[in-house]
């Protein structure tokens, strides 16, 4: 089984969609799909779809949802079914009942969320060892595994929503990293356009803004750079009555310092540093 949940739900056996059209039954095959390999209890199932106001006959209404999903697991084994296909699994050893709840078995599949996991991981441990080609390489793949937002066209109830709200702050923390080692292999120019877009969708998220600054900064576009965190500090103090952080701060100062000492060769300066995901502060080559 392949599950796609980063985007529109996409979860097919054998290369055959078993997602169905109606909601409910939708959102009980994305938690399930989410939580492939493990069994989710009856009462995280009837939390998901009910919201804590679950009608009398919520056991019986989620035990047909689950036939139905049965019912379009059993037709995509039939369609992939070969010579052996008296040996094949059937959908109740797909979609199992278990004490307690239910659980998908993937059989080996492909999960999109896993896979992003471990791809972020590669990266973030390529970046522990400055090793930033690599690090830049494995992020980029896990983000373009994204086709759009978590669980794109299901509802989504406290389980999901909060599933999703994580997967996000994830890929955020991935895209972070991703930029940060295309700065250190020196892509400057090659980031601005992103950084663009990124800043203006985030438009008080500091970590992007430091970098838009640096990427800036090193394509020899100074003025530029010190508007970006200007316009920044101008949200902040209006939106939030908050001055930029210390670590932002001292950017514009490297900026503005090395703007009055070299104003002609900004890839000559060593001593600008953008902050990292992390807290700290990076020195980018």
């Amino acid at each position: 089984m392949d599950i796609g949940l980063l985007g529109a739900l996409n979860v097919r056996e054998n290369g055959v969609s078993i997602a169905p059209t109606a909601p409910k039954p939708r959102q009980v095959l994305a938690l399930l799909a989410l939580r492939a390999g493990q069994v989710v209890p009856v009462s995280t199932l009837i939390e998901e779809l009910w919201a804590g106001a679950p009608p009398r006959s919520a056991r019986t209404t989620l035990q047909t949802y689950v036939l139905q999903l049965r019912e379009l697991i059993a037709t995509a084994l039939r369609r992939s079914a070969g010579p052996d296909a008296a040996d094949a699994p059937s959908a109740k050893d797909v979609l199992t009942t278990l004490p307690g709840g239910y659980l998908l078995a993937t059989g080996g599949g492909r999960s999109d969320i896993q896979e992003f996991e471990r791809l972020r991981e590669l990266g973030c441990r390529a970046m522990d060892d400055e090793n930033f080609a690599d690090a830049s390489r494995a992020l980029r793949q896990a983000l373009d595994l994204w086709t759009g937002p978590p669980f794109a066209d299901v509802h989504t109830g406290a389980h999901l929503a909060m599933e999703a709200r994580r997967l996000e702050e994830s890929r955020l923390c991935a895209l972070d990293q991703r930029i940060e080692a295309d700065l250190r292999l020196g892509r400057h120019r090659e980031l601005l356009a992103e950084l663009t877009v990124l800043t203006s969708r985030y438009r008080t998220h500091e970590n992007l803004h430091a970098q838009f600054m640096l990427a800036l900064y090193r394509s020899g576009r100074r003025g530029e750079a010190l508007h970006v965190y200007q316009q920044l500090r101008t949200l902040l103090v209006r939106d939030l009555g908050l001055e930029p952080s210390a670590r932002l701060r001292r950017l514009q100062q490297s900026v503005l310092t090395a703007t009055a000492e070299n104003p002609d060769s900004p890839e000559r300066h060593d001593d600008l540093a953008v902050p990292t995901p992390g807290g700290g502060l990076a020195r980018v080559p």
